[in-house]
């Protein structure tokens, strides 16, 4: 890679410096901050840093961090990798990103949806990933219909390779507007978001799933070469190998993940039987599905932060005898309008002992009531466990689903497991 101009080293070694003093200060792990200070003296910093890469951005509503994480993961087979792993997802995390790791050729950086189209300019990526696109933090992000918009239009003057999923009617119709596209089948549980074609808004068909077209337009699923088959845990690639996963993550959507990870490593030019090698590896994505054994009882955490979110969670829930924890807030990293809590089906959970916490645990309580869901409130989780242990002396283990600020206060809680 090219040597930084001067004023861009300058900014860059002061990012770090920042970076590096709120950690040893406990503020946090410094990857806003550093981009922050770094971007006030170099404003074109993040094109700088690009340059001479292989970068991979990666987006979606849910999935993008694991995503990022698998995919830098098998990339390390070549070297060390640039990448914001552990989630700090706009501008100044990306900078903060490239500029701690500049010998890195390869990188892979997750993205925040509103910001794709702004990031895909500055740094002109080899490929973009996308996953799927459903409602989240309204107050925010703007109409998902929109954000496909924004990104078909941004795709269409770029000449970047997009890797994405057909199964996602408004993912594939912003991933049609590039000029080069490598369709995986990856899956789409939650469908509430894609039943109108977001060409024409006519009425999807989806008689046969995971196929979908619209008959006023034409507009129809691409025809894929990759895919997932759940029902036998197995991965299809384009020259029809079927290689098992086994992944040591739970559940359809990170083989969904896998899937994608794995169809953007051979972009790379890593073997698909490797790539599943190095996947197997990943056992937790910055505290997702992460055990804490506490009070004598195992606490598995699951981050869930929009309906689509809380639909995959429930999948891997363990069974109806294991207690459930649910914990929602609403600050400015979750969004504060609460009322999607009322898209989400809680029926499933009638079978289970609930408790509730959170900052807005009452609007979740109230949700609940509604779908006759027994539920009780709590303020911590040793609390929970401490009633549940004077009446099941051997309980052994406890699930807990929370959106993302209560996920990181439980998760700091408990020295921020990985």
């Amino acid at each position: 890679m090219s040597e930084l101009p001067l004023r861009a080293q300058l900014a860059s070694v002061l990012g770090r410096s920042a970076a590096g003093l709120s950690r040893a200060t406990g503020r946090g792990d410094g990857s806003v901050i550093g981009g922050k200070i770094a971007l006030k003296v170099e404003p074109d910093l993040l094109s700088k840093l690009a340059r001479g890469r292989r970068l991979a951005l990666v987006s979606a509503t849910n999935g993008k961090t694991t995503t990022t994480r698998l995919i830098s993961h098998a990339l390390r087979e070549f070297g060390d990798v640039a990448t914001n792993e552990q989630g700090a997802n706009m501008p100044t995390g990306h900078i903060t990103a490239l500029s701690n790791n500049r010998s890195a050729v390869n990188g892979v950086l997750e993205v925040d949806e509103k910001y794709l189209p702004q990031v895909l300019v500055a740094t002109q990526p080899s490929f973009v990933v996308l996953m799927n696109l459903s409602r989240d933090q309204m107050d925010r992000a703007s109409e998902i219909n929109l954000l496909a918009k924004r990104w078909r239009t941004a795709l269409g003057k770029s000449d970047t390779h997009v890797i994405a999923n057909a199964d996602d009617p408004l993912v594939a119709w912003a991933g049609l507007g590039a000029p080069n596209a490598t369709w995986v089948s990856a899956g789409q549980r939650w469908k509430e978001d894609s039943w109108c074609c977001p060409e024409c808004g006519g009425h999807l068909h989806r008689e046969q799933d995971p196929h979908w077209a619209c008959p006023e337009c034409g507009l129809a699923r691409p025809q894929t070469t990759w895919g997932v088959d759940n029902d036998s845990d197995v991965l299809v690639t384009p020259d029809g190998r079927r290689l098992k996963l086994r992944l040591n993550l739970p559940g359809d959507a990170n083989r969904s993940n896998a899937a994608i990870a794995a169809a953007t490593a051979t972009g790379y030019g890593l073997d698909p039987e490797r790539t599943v090698e190095r996947l197997r590896e990943i056992t937790s994505v910055a505290g997702r599905y992460t055990s804490v054994v506490t009070m004598g009882v195992e606490v598995r955490l699951l981050l869930a932060k929009n309906p689509a979110g809380w639909l995959e969670s429930f999948a891997v829930l363990d069974p109806p005898r294991t207690p459930v924890i649910l914990s929602v807030n609403a600050q400015i990293p979750d969004g504060k309008d609460t009322s999607w809590l009322w898209d989400v089906d809680y029926t499933v959970l009638r079978d289970r002992r609930v408790f509730v916490m959170g900052e807005r645990r009452t609007d979740l309580a109230l949700r609940l009531e509604t779908d006759g869901v027994r539920f009780e409130v709590a303020d911590r989780v040793d609390e929970v466990l401490g009633r549940l242990k004077a009446e099941q002396p051997g309980l052994t283990k406890v699930d807990l689903i929370a959106n993302y600020t209560a996920f990181q206060q439980i998760r700091t809680a408990y020295g921020r497991v990985q």
